[in-house]
């Protein structure tokens, strides 16, 4: 689906990937294009028309045919078809998101063409509506410019204070998108020192673009000097925008792609400058003359502690090497991913040619500009851009910046060796969606390798989706890290690359462990009567072999008990059985607890394991991505961004697959999101004296497998009253969620005097001893009244009690205790089949 964006007046538009140039569909709409659409759409008798019938094919023809006619706009009548049913959703969206937010700002921040298209839909102001579009049309068209000009374009230019719609464009790139690969070649040949200095020294610039245009050739990247030319401006512009702006400590950080790289380059131009004197003039003029639309650029509320930067050195190594290695190399520390996100509230921003930006939350661009010409479009990189967490690109020193660059290339080129040295062997498997390669040096591991094919109904609907495979390695990834950091044994062992990583061996067990929370799809067929939307408490389990022959029949565990499978040596059994059913439900409960954050609903979810042939364990094996669940932000199907939108497609057009992909993607970004928590808290040991040290240290230890930081302190509530109210004030004034946690023997008047003088939850745990503790016990639990402090007894139970403390707040802690209580019930479970096998 085609849709166009307005967010804080930066307009985009989808413009279809994968398609050949000379094919119609493929062509994105121009503003005026829609601006026809519009004027025509306004008129009465296409409205009623319309309303009035649902075979609209020959009123499209109509409205395709008086578009060629009166507007010279050349679009058949499927494209229009689609444009309109785009733009009244794109209004609807608009409104929801209006409505959401109450009312707080302009509901034309999401949508451009808002207010016209309302008034038609509203049958108000037509009049003026059509006027206003067909203005476009009679006005004298301004001159076009060079395409190696930097042309922005405002009518009235008017501070920035003093308006709530603001535009912002950019260069275009003449022709197709840059790749990754294109962009980093030419800011390899651009960090050349000669080619610096004549691009520094020379103000017609074209011999040396076309040496630049040679040398890409070199590489196999067909761009010719205007192409390149209009690049390197807009890497300068972008740069440039980043480096003037004075950003408030409160602001959000600015984005840009290869900010490093750019920086690294015009830094060193900046210090040959101060070097060589007699050159600052020529470089600042070059500067300014390039430079003359910045100030300011896109803000964004996502903040990721994420340099990317890499010196041109490193570039090369990276771009001269095989195509293969260019796939892997990834430092761990970024974000990985090609990608055209929505942006949203919390996700990174990406863009590409014409493609659509959504503002699911009150993220904004804050960007005015001098507009020169008409129709200049932002364009962007089309892969990911990461987030640059800066607090000020004016104030960042030169220093700062060379050591994090140094610490990134270290790191880089750690991460180069680690991918290149894996040693790929056969492949082992191949899935729908994913391939299986061995790893020839590394026994026990294999390499998961994601593919850009999307199916549905058992692959009888496939479709490639260019950039789904490193969209799906990303969710799987974080998913699993999630799932991981809380205690979940998986196959999952690290990312290798974009759109790979590398798990354990593991023989995968032929089940679907499907867990339902809301009852749709598939379920509501299965058992008529029972309505949409029923919430399923406890959770529905059900269970599906693996015959995509006879479409996946659901089984009972009676079925999978008589299957008598047997993995990698170990027999599938009643405890086997028992475990996967009691970790599907808990590795649901976790990711909804954890979705629910974002306010999404998690709606049901698939999952499989495996048995990992090293150590004969049940582990949650192959992937969970988008295609894995149902997801609906704020409950609400119709807001659904799981592959059901896919499976719903009544015709797979371009659009419409785009409209799947940014879907996905939107769940990429977030799905990094559940990797933290807003929310924290600590925990205050106070001792009565250091002769409780070691009982202490088992708390503090027990917290750090939750999470929970955890400060010990001396102090006597019966020897220094004063000290310890002192104590207490200390950490209630800094506002931190605080639990108190009194380690007091003989007599505890710790505990007591902290409950009576603070809000905050305080636990007795004392450290008993043989010969007087059934009666120093006494004092932690006959208290008087109006004090509610706990007594436990255990460190690890007192450190557990204040985990679930934080745990209503946190999901981080929440998911761990979770995962703790599995763990626990599988140690049992397993103790058992042992103690059985032993007695047999």
């Amino acid at each position: 689906m085609e849709m166009g964006t307005h967010i804080r007046g930066a307009y985009t538009s989808l413009a279809p990937e994968g398609v050949q140039p000379g094919v119609e569909e493929s062509r994105h709409w121009t503003d005026d294009e829609v601006r026809a659409l519009l004027c025509i759409w306004a008129d009465r008798r296409v409205r009623e028309s319309l309303k009035s019938t649902i075979h609209n094919k020959y009123i499209f023809q109509e409205i395709s045919g008086q578009l060629e006619r009166t507007f010279g706009v050349v679009r058949n009548w499927k494209q229009c078809r689609t444009k309109y049913k785009n733009l009244k959703y794109d209004y609807k969206v608009a409104k929801s998101n209006h409505a959401a937010r109450g009312g707080r700002s302009s509901p034309g921040k999401y949508m451009k063409f808002f207010h016209e298209v309302e008034a038609i839909l509203l049958d108000r102001g037509l009049d003026e509506v059509s006027l206003r579009m067909k203005r476009f049309y009679v006005q004298e068209k301004k001159p076009a410019t060079s395409e190696s000009e930097v042309v922005i374009e405002n009518d009235n230019y008017v501070d920035p204070s003093t308006v709530d719609q603001l535009n912002v464009v950019t260069l275009s790139d003449a022709g197709r998108n840059w790749s990754d690969q294109e962009v980093r070649a030419l800011i390899q040949v651009w960090s050349d020192e000669q080619v610096r200095r004549q691009l520094e020294s020379s103000t017609r610039k074209r011999d040396v673009f076309t040496q630049i245009s040679n040398r890409l050739m070199q590489q196999g990247i067909e761009r010719d000097w205007k192409q390149c030319h209009t690049k390197y401006k807009n890497l300068k512009y972008l740069y440039r925008s980043l480096q003037r702006e004075k950003i408030d400590d409160g602001d959000p950080k600015r984005l840009m792609r290869y900010y490093r790289e750019v920086d690294a380059i015009m830094n060193r131009r900046a210090r040959g400058s101060r070097i060589e004197s007699h050159q600052i003039a020529t470089l600042e003029g070059d500067a300014n003359m390039a430079m003359v639309a910045e100030d300011r650029f896109c803000r964004s509320e996502s903040i990721s502690p994420i340099h990317l930067g890499v010196t041109p050195h490193e570039e090369q190594g990276v771009i001269t090497g095989k195509s293969h290695q260019l796939d892997q190399w990834h430092p761990q520390d970024t974000l990985l991913g090609s990608s055209e996100s929505s942006l949203t509230f919390g996700d990174t921003l990406s863009t590409g040619p014409g493609r659509k930006r959504k503002a699911d939350d009150e993220d904004t661009f804050l960007t005015p500009v001098k507009k020169f010409a008409e129709n200049v479009n932002i364009k962007e990189e089309e892969t990911h851009i990461p987030i640059i967490q800066v607090h000020s690109v004016c104030t960042m020193t030169y220093q700062d910046a060379h050591d994090q660059e140094t610490k990134f290339c270290s790191l880089s080129k750690r991460n180069m060796a680690s991918t290149q040295e894996l040693n790929i062997g056969q492949k082992l498997n191949e899935g729908k969606t994913k391939q299986i390669f061995e790893i020839v040096d590394q026994p026990g591991l294999v390499l998961v390798q994601s593919k850009d094919q999307i199916t549905a109904g058992n692959a009888v609907r496939k479709d490639q989706m260019e950039g789904k495979a490193a969209i799906a390695n990303k969710t799987t990834s974080c998913v699993f890290g999630l799932l991981q950091e809380s205690g979940i044994k998986t196959a999952f062992v690290r990312q290798h690359s974009d759109t790979a990583f590398v798990a354990a061996h593991c023989e995968m067990i032929p089940i679907e462990w499907v867990c339902r929370r809301v009852a749709t799809g598939s379920f509501l067929k299965r058992n008529p009567g029972v309505k949409e939307g029923y919430r399923f408490s406890p959770l529905k389990m059900e269970i599906f072999f693996k015959d995509d022959a006879n479409n996946d029949p659901q089984w009972s565990e009676e079925q999978l008990l008589e299957a008598k499978f047997c993995l990698a040596g170990l027999d599938i059994g009643r405890c086997e059985v028992d475990i996967m059913s009691r970790s599907t439900v808990a590795i649901f409960e976790i990711l909804e607890k954890a979705w629910a954050t974002q306010n999404c609903t998690l709606v049901d979810m698939k999952i499989e394991f495996g048995v990992n042939v090293k150590t004969q364990e049940i582990v949650l094996a192959d992937v969970i991505d988008n295609d894995s669940w149902r997801l609906w932000p704020s409950g609400d199907r119709s807001q659904q961004k799981d592959k059901q939108v896919y499976r719903d497609l009544k015709e797979v057009t371009p659009e419409a697959m785009q409209m799947v992909k940014r879907n996905f993607e939107w769940v990429s970004e977030r799905v990094k999101l559940l990797l933290e928590s807003e929310a924290n808290g600590r925990v205050v040991v106070l001792m009565g004296s250091t002769s409780d040290l070691a009982h202490c240290e088992k708390i503090k230890k027990a917290c750090s497998s939750y999470g929970i930081p955890c400060v010990l302190r001396v102090t006597s509530a019966h020897k220094g009253p004063d000290e310890t109210l002192r104590i207490k004030a200390e950490y209630e004034g800094d506002g931190i969620p605080t639990v108190f946690v009194a380690v007091a023997g003989r007599s505890n008047g710790l505990g007591p005097v902290m409950s009576g003088n603070t809000a905050y939850p305080v636990i007795n745990c004392p450290p008993i001893t043989p010969d007087w503790g059934s009666q120093d016990v006494w004092s932690s639990l006959r208290l008087p009244s109006g004090l509610g402090c706990s007594t436990i007894l255990s460190p690890d139970a007192a450190a557990q009690f204040a985990a679930q403390i934080f745990g209503l707040t946190n999901h981080l802690v929440w998911c761990k205790l979770r995962a703790s209580m599995l763990n626990t019930w599988v140690g049992l479970k397993v103790a058992d089949k042992k103690l059985q096998a032993c007695s047999l």
